[in-house]
């Protein structure tokens, strides 16, 4: 069985990084946790291959009205919620049945499991703020099992 890969990205805020469109290439699918700012952003990220995205705080205009609040999506055969952040979370993930959740927000990456869920923030990976790394992250799944990998620039 080949590995499928997920690109998480949040807080692009507008910059769209060329280290992470090389990143992205070899995923089958990128999830983006919101504050986008620019439509561009979902232009270029959908040529790579599709796109899952939410709303964050910052996202007005269309990308207000055309973006969800949340999401779900299966790939692999688990289900991932997406939330730009978490303090919003609408629903119980692991009553929901949920595996993964995905938010940002922050802009500080971030993975912990709790309850059988595993929560990711991939940080941020627009401009530089609160003096944290600019981040993303790879979600790879193989069988069962699935990994992260943070990518910082």
């Amino acid at each position: 069985m080949s590995i499928k890969k997920i690109g998480v990205i949040s807080d692009t805020h507008g910059l769209l990084r060329e280290e992470f469109i090389e990143a992205l290439k070899n995923v089958q699918l990128i999830i983006h946790a919101g504050d986008i700012d620019k439509e561009e952003v979902l232009v270029e990220l959908n040529k790579i291959c599709p796109v899952v995205a939410v709303r964050g705080n910052c996202d007005k205009g269309k990308l207000k009205e055309l973006l969800p609040f949340s999401d779900i999506v299966e790939f692999q055969g688990k289900y991932i919620y997406v939330i730009h952040d978490i303090n919003t979370l609408d629903i119980d993930p692991e009553a929901a049945g949920i595996d993964i959740v995905v938010f940002g927000h922050s802009h500080k990456a971030y993975e912990v499991e709790k309850e059988n869920v595993l929560y990711i923030n991939p940080g941020g990976a627009g401009p530089k703020r609160f003096h944290l790394p600019i981040s993303m992250a790879i979600l790879s799944f193989d069988g069962e099992e699935c990994g992260v990998e943070f990518i910082y620039l």
